[in-house]
Formats: structure tokens, sequence, C-alpha cells
């Protein structure tokens, strides 16, 4: 993990995106607040419809046309990501800040050899002229591990791996040394040796550009792995963010406590059943309180009629439940 300095390269506040539907407008990601630090990797972590894709799209303007940012702010040097102008977020994506998509077949154009693909990116944020841009893409091909990267970054992307394809992503959002990576589920299609290849290689790679990381995730192994902070989703809120060391040593949510209790223990020596959160997350439920109430072994109608403001439990922990102090300390004491 990265040292963290108390510099702030982003900062979101109070964001609020909704998308418009057949049956009217529905929001997905409900008065986040997070803000990433220098040199550090800040975990986004939950279920699946959750928001925290939503969010990170929100950060580079890349949203479909059914959605909307209705409000708050994404500070970026200086300046608030959701007032620039089409032109303006253009220069920022991948010069300023890189993005690494899930699914690298998907994002790269099939019908563009890998070349012309990491070269525009140099050409055009960095001014590189053709014979320069080709020269730093293979550069960047062989640092990413693409063997033989001079004779094959004229191939096509259905010509490499799903883990080679996921280096070719890296080496692009890498290129003009951005200040800020978004990470979308960068393995989830790739086997656990691969993933293992790339998350390592974006933790080794990460410090050399002085590049600071929001992974997006739902892979707890991932986060305790690979994150200095981690904020926790749940029905477009953040409902926990913490140090990493400090989330996974005493949660203070339930529903981080249930992530956590989900995750298979290789130290238990016999079989057990693993356990499951109950019910299942409908995040179309629109509730006054706590969106994780109806799934909560632990809620009381409080919970359901009012919305439990986000608490600070310690230092640079913060949770969002009427029970959080109890919970943290209840957990604090079992290490």
């Amino acid at each position: 993990m990265s040292d963290v300095t108390t510099k702030t390269i982003l900062e979101v506040s109070r964001l609020t995106v909704s998308f418009e539907r057949a049956t009217g407008s529905t929001t997905v990601v409900n008065d986040v607040s997070f803000e990433v630090l220098e040199g550090e990797t800040l975990g986004i972590v939950g279920e699946s419809g959750c928001g925290k894709t939503v969010t990170v799209l929100s950060i580079l303007g890349l949203l479909p046309e059914t959605g909307t940012i209705d409000s708050g702010k994404m500070i970026f040097e200086g300046r608030d990501l959701a007032k620039l102008s089409v032109e303006e977020i253009r220069k920022v994506r991948g010069s300023k800040i890189a993005m690494i998509f899930q699914d690298p077949l998907s994002a790269l154009h099939p019908l563009l050899p890998i070349s012309t693909q990491i070269c525009e990116v140099t050409m055009l944020h960095r001014g590189f002229n053709r014979d320069e841009a080709r020269l730093h893409a293979v550069r960047m091909l062989e640092l990413v591990g693409i063997p033989d990267a001079e004779k094959r970054i004229d191939a096509y992307p259905h010509e490499f791996s799903g883990g080679m394809r996921q280096r070719i992503m890296i080496a692009i959002a890498l290129s003009c040394e951005p200040t800020l990576l978004l990470a979308d589920e960068p393995t989830t299609a790739l086997d656990v040796t691969t993933q293992a290849q790339i998350l390592n290689l974006i933790r080794t790679l990460n410090p050399k550009f002085k590049t600071s990381t929001v992974l997006v995730t739902h892979d707890l192994g991932i986060v305790a792995q690979m994150t200095d902070r981690v904020a926790v989703m749940y029905g477009g809120r953040i409902l926990e963010i913490a140090k990493t060391s400090d989330l996974f040593r005493a949660p203070s949510n339930p529903y981080t406590k249930a992530l956590l209790k989900s995750v298979p223990d290789p130290s238990v020596g016999r079989i057990e059943d693993l356990y499951q959160i109950p019910g299942t997350a409908d995040f179309s439920v629109v509730t006054h309180g706590c969106a994780f109430a109806l799934r909560c072994n632990r809620a009381e109608q409080s919970c359901r009629e009012e919305l439990p403001e986000l608490e600070q439990v310690s230092e640079g922990h913060y949770s969002r439940c009427h029970f959080a102090k109890e919970e943290y300390l209840s957990n604090q004491s079992k290490h």
C-alpha cells in the first residue's frame, strides 16, 4: 500500500445521481461524500446495483444519456468536475483522470489496432507526434508485461487474451501519467492467477506514476489486499468509510459486518455453511430510513422511519447506523 499524505486529490461532496425511466426518475447515488488522498488507494465496495460504478462514471462525465447529476460537487485541482463543459471534461479525461473499465473487450475498439488506441491518447493530451507516440506506446506495453511489444503493437484486441487486454487498458490509462486512476472491477472476468497478476501490476505501477486510485469492487479479499481506506455502499449511500485495517478489525455497521461474515474463512478447518445475508438487495424500494433496514437483523422501527447520519465512531472511521458506536465498541472489544 501507498504512503498516504494529507493532500486531497479529489473531494466528492453530497453527490446525488438519478436515472430517468419510463416509470419516472430513480435516484441511484444518494448524498455520497468521500475524498481521495494523494498516493492512496480508496476502495468502494458493495453489492451489484448499489451505485459504486455510477459514482465513478459521474466523476469522468461518462453517465449515459438517461443519467443526471442532480446535486453535489466533485472538486479536482480546484475545479468542480460536475460544472465542466463537454470540451473541458474531455481535456481532463485520459490526461489527469484515467479509467480502467471492467470489460476490456468492450472498452477497446474491435476494429482498430492497439497501436492506434494507445497513440491517440498521448497525441491528444501530450502533444506527441506519431513516431513519439508509437515509441511511448511500445514502452508502456513493455512496462505492463506484454511480450514482444514492438511486434504485437499493431495487433487487434481479439488477438490478445483477457488478461493481456486488461494490461493494455492499464497501459492506455497510465500513458499520460494521470493524477487519479479509476478502476472499475478491473479483474472480474479474469481467472484467479491472472487477477493476482493484474492487481500486483496496478499496485506496483501506482507509486511509479505517483497516481492515486479509486478501486471499485465487490471482492473483500481484493479490498484487504489493495486499499488504504474503504467505503462501503448500499442502496446508493455510503454506510461506512474507514481505514481498511480499522474496518476489518472493528466494523461499525451491520451491513459491513454481514459482508465480512459472508467471506469464506480458509483458517476454519471444518466445512460449514457460508453465511448469507437475509433477503435480497432490492434498491428500487424507496424508504425514509436506512436502506439496509429490511435485511438487518438488529433493525428497529426507528431504522425504517429515520435515516441515520454518517457518524464518526473513531478517528477517520464513520458509519451510517443508529447503533454505530455500539457496533464499533462491541467489535473492537473482540480484538
